[in-house]
């Protein structure tokens, strides 16, 4: 796991970057879907979570859910088109579990993806996650989102 600036970035992971999601393709080639931990320092404290319900069908950029955190209420855009096949209940019921554990137990929705390969393709990943992250936590300091 790399860190970066004191927020852990996984390696194994793809980041959508516009929204700091992380995606992680499970066994069965569906796409679990959370958010960065960058991504949540920005948000600050969660005090609800919204997520759209098992059977949704998505177009990338579609809305699956909302947060609603200290700083702001948010949309979470998908990253991927799809069906969504799970959500977590347990982050729905506790929204700080996904500050505790935001690469873990703290994924959103899983998703039966339509198109992986075309639309992973602008994901961040590998050794880019490294130099990606670094500018974020620049900007998002210079920007005020995070301290």
């Amino acid at each position: 796991m790399g860190t970066v600036a004191g927020f852990e970035f996984p390696d194994e992971r793809y980041y959508e970057s516009s929204q700091h999601l992380w995606v992680r393709p499970d066994a069965a080639n569906r796409i679990i879907v959370g958010i960065d931990r960058l991504g949540l320092e920005a948000l600050g404290e969660l005090a609800y979570v919204s997520l759209h319900s098992v059977g949704s069908r998505l177009a990338r950029g579609d809305a699956f859910g909302t947060l609603e955190a200290a700083k702001m209420t948010t949309d979470v855009s998908s990253p991927v088109s799809g069906l969504i096949v799970d959500r977590n209940e347990k982050v729905v019921r506790d929204p700080l579990l996904l500050s505790r554990d935001p690469y873990d137990k703290g994924w959103l929705v899983l998703i039966e993806p339509a198109s992986w390969d075309s639309e992973s393709a602008g994901f961040v990943s590998g050794p880019a996650i490294a130099h990606w992250a670094a500018a974020e936590v620049k900007r998002y300091r210079t920007e005020g989102f995070i301290d």
